[in-house]
């Protein structure tokens, strides 16, 4: 299987990470933005980057988004209008999976009906993993696996010190497995990979999955 395609349009703070994102799982990206020094910038680790107005429907054409495995319409704040318009060209134009950044309600809702297949509000998702981290005392970090599984960091509670995996049977007790041990000795850091017999120290940060809301159930959340 050949390496992905994607093309991102807007090159604002989320359409250049989304970008550098890309590129680190080894996807092809060709990243277009009107300014020409946030192109130059994409230049440097895209796949290519192109300075055009993507409003220009026959420009935009010529970039064959139908071609593309996936493509964004990463337009930012400064024109609602415009990620509207080049969003319903890039769904005319046939692009197969279509992205596009919302700002708001109303505007995910519009890009909705022009055509997008899933819309994002990157200001949203941040503040509700923030949420989710500030308001369960002992979870660091959680990311979704699917609908219904949580990868979940969490500080070791307390109670757990001094007891091996084996002795805790998290999978029986939480619906909770252990994938990984993060250790903190000194200014030394290591991920340690379970074992039956590991005891939980002090300061240990468990990585674990599970159903959702499993976790936060283990920590008293």
């Amino acid at each position: 299987m050949g390496r992905q395609q994607a093309l991102i349009v807007g090159l604002g703070q989320f359409g250049m990470a989304l970008a550098r994102a890309l590129v680190g799982k080894d996807e092809e990206v060709l990243a277009v933005d009107v300014r020409e020094d946030r192109v130059q910038i994409a230049a440097t680790f895209a796949t290519e980057a192109l300075t055009m107005d993507a409003m220009d429907e026959a420009e935009l054409a010529r970039l064959h988004p139908e071609a593309r495995d996936l493509c964004v319409c990463a337009i930012g704040d400064e024109s609602r209008g415009a990620s509207i318009i080049v969003t319903a060209m890039l769904r005319q134009m046939g692009a197969k999976r279509l992205v596009a950044r919302a700002s708001d309600e109303i505007h995910e809702r519009i890009l909705h009906l022009v055509g997008a297949h899933e819309v994002l509000n990157p200001e949203r998702i941040l503040g509700e993993r923030l949420v989710d981290r500030l308001s369960v005392r002992g979870v660091l970090d959680e990311v979704p696996l699917g609908d219904d599984l949580r990868i979940t960091e969490l500080a070791a509670p307390p109670a757990l010190r001094g007891r091996s995996l084996v002795e805790l049977r998290l999978p029986h007790t939480a619906q909770l497995t252990v994938l990984a041990i993060r250790r903190t000795r000194g200014e030394e850091a290591r991920v340690l990979l379970p074992s039956a017999s590991m005891r939980i120290e002090a300061g240990d940060v468990l990585v674990v999955v599970g159903p959702v809301g499993a976790a936060r159930r283990f920590v008293g959340g």
